[in-house]
């Protein structure tokens, strides 16, 4: 591979926001608050944009709204994702994200859960085309900084019409448009298809990143062939393996994988994210939330489901944290390859 290849090594501006690389984290919800953002900036990511936020701000006084409205020593880009289905609202909820910080405002067109979809918001939108368009316009005309747009590929498989979505997004000033390959109707199941991501990119002129499926630096380097996109944004294959980033901006680099961080490395991860949830979010929300990412991590390390099926019955963050603690200084951690 040649290394020098801008199209895989190189950065991107979304508007006037320069974007120093090429991969970024998924707004995925109840997984991409503030402490796992960081450590994804951390090993590489270049952007890292909250959960989705409701745009009715009557809704914003709850815990976790503040908790994923908060941007504190977040570097830039910040990235602000708003969804809903009124454009009055959409737009005053751009306009709040920007007193509170953000450098980018995304929009959510691609959450195909029926909470969401039901209230018409999410990849719902994608069949109402009109409608994307006054909500687009209103956002856009709100608010100064770039707009972003996150989509699937159509409603269903029968209908893939995400080329005319994104030459609309383009055509009302959408700054860049992230696409996960999957239709609303086919949710998470089946594997990702990347002919309709290439197909938006020949299409428009803006930045597209490629969502869907990215598990590895071979695959990376893959849907950036057969796409063109100029980013690639991951999900799930980071859960519980944040320096995924890392290995997979060094294979792009150099062709080849980053050895896997060493016992000590991923003991200080684990242990500095505990410390960052029970902060961020106090002792009973941080050991629940906790209880996820542990897992996650669990399913990397040797001897883990001893560790899960422990820390997942404890209520306080001191048991929580001494009985990680022992398992990681008392086993010996050997990563799995990515």
């Amino acid at each position: 591979m040649n290394r020098n290849d801008a199209s895989v090594t190189g950065g991107f501006n979304i508007g006037n926001v320069a974007i120093p690389g090429r991969l970024a984290l998924a707004p995925m919800a109840g997984v991409s608050d503030l402490p796992f953002r960081n450590i994804c900036r951390r090993y590489g990511a270049s952007m890292t944009p909250t959960e989705m936020i409701t745009a009715d701000q009557r809704l914003w006084a709850t815990a976790k709204t503040q908790a994923r409205l908060t941007l504190t020593d977040q570097p830039s880009p910040r990235i602000l994702q708003i969804a809903g289905s009124d454009p009055q609202m959409l737009a005053a909820a751009a306009q709040r994200c920007v007193a509170l910080g953000a450098d980018i405002v995304d929009i959510n067109m691609g959450c195909p859960a029926k909470k969401v979809c039901r209230r018409n918001a999410g990849s719902a939108l994608l069949g109402d085309e009109p409608l994307v368009a006054e909500l687009l316009n209103a956002v856009i005309a709100a608010v100064e900084i770039p707009v972003t747009l996150k989509m699937r590929t159509g409603l269903s498989p029968d209908q893939r019409n995400g080329v005319a979505i994104a030459r609309l997004a383009e055509n009302l000033g959408v700054a860049a448009i992230t696409v996960h390959g999957r239709t609303r109707a086919c949710m998470y199941r089946g594997e990702a298809e990347y002919e309709t991501i290439a197909a938006i990119k020949t299409a428009i002129k803006i930045p597209v990143i490629a969502n869907g499926d990215i598990t590895s630096g071979e695959k990376a380097v893959q849907v950036l062939k057969q796409t063109n996109a100029d980013g690639l944004m991951l999900g799930r294959a980071v859960q519980g393996r944040p320096w995924l980033f890392e290995d997979i901006n060094h294979f792009l680099n150099t062709g080849f994988h980053k050895p896997a961080p060493p016992h000590s490395e991923v003991r200080a991860i684990i242990l500095a994210h505990l410390e960052h949830l029970y902060g961020f979010y106090g002792e009973k929300t941080g050991v629940r939330v906790a209880r996820k990412h542990l897992t996650w991590y669990c399913r990397e390390l040797p001897n883990g489901m001893m560790l899960k099926n422990r820390v997942v019955r404890v209520e306080s963050a001191r048991e929580q944290f001494r009985i990680t603690y022992e398992f990681l200084n008392n086993n010996e951690i050997g990563i799995h390859a990515a």
